[in-house]
């Protein structure tokens, strides 16, 4: 019998807000999950430099699922010097959990729609299965937006029915729409708006007392 399976929720998370939790949460109970991994990335390389240094939107993120006992803070990529890849955090999680492990990356849409951009992103389908949550009676398989070699492997790894391998497979699952981003968010701030209710009031006072996107 296979171990119960875990999820991997990575982000530059600037600031983490209630689009990113309910995302978590409603994966952790549709595939079953025995926890989910909250790792923010360190240095991500798809981006420009994230806004607030990366101590800072750890401990945010550190604050937000605080209370949760599924969620689970995994500072790695913080810690390392090197930029920040996908592929190697799921790497270095395969080595530490074992081949059998079953393992569902965590994303949006528009994070899977962008896959093919990442680095060796066909090798992470050999070290997790991956999870995409989308807007209820979105088809993705539609999506003007969609590659023709994500798409090939969007056809021939799609499962209706939640996978117990380790690795894999794709499943599309319909969320909650909550039009949250968090560059909205910062810009709120930034013009002294309130972001009240789009993020978990820890949050927002760790911003505020830190003087964080003003």
């Amino acid at each position: 019998m296979s171990s119960p399976p875990i999820g991997v929720f990575g982000g530059t998370f600037d600031p983490i807000h209630y689009g990113h939790l309910r995302l978590a949460e409603e994966l952790y109970q549709t595939l079953g999950l025995s926890e989910v991994r909250i790792i923010p990335a360190g240095q991500p390389p798809h981006r420009g430099v994230p806004r607030t240094p990366a101590a800072h939107r750890l401990e945010m993120a550190r604050l937000a699922i605080a209370g949760n006992p599924h969620f689970k803070l995994d500072d790695r990529e913080v810690r390392q010097a090197r930029a920040s890849y996908t592929v190697d955090t799921l790497t270095d999680l395969r080595a530490e959990l074992g081949a059998k492990q079953p393992i569902w990356l965590l994303m949006g849409g528009d994070a899977f729609l962008g896959l093919t951009t990442w680095k060796e992103w066909r090798n992470l389908f050999e070290l997790a299965n991956i999870a995409v949550a989308h807007r209820p009676g979105y088809q993705l398989e539609q999506d003007d937006a969609l590659n023709d070699e994500l798409r090939l492997e969007f056809q021939n790894r799609q499962t209706s029915q939640i996978s117990t391998t380790a690795a894999g497979s794709i499943l599309l699952s319909p969320m909650t729409p909550l039009d949250i981003s968090a560059t909205a968010i910062r810009s709120a701030l930034q013009s002294r708006h309130s972001a009240r209710y789009l993020l978990p009031d820890p949050v927002l006072d760790y911003i505020q007392k830190n003087s964080l996107y003003l």
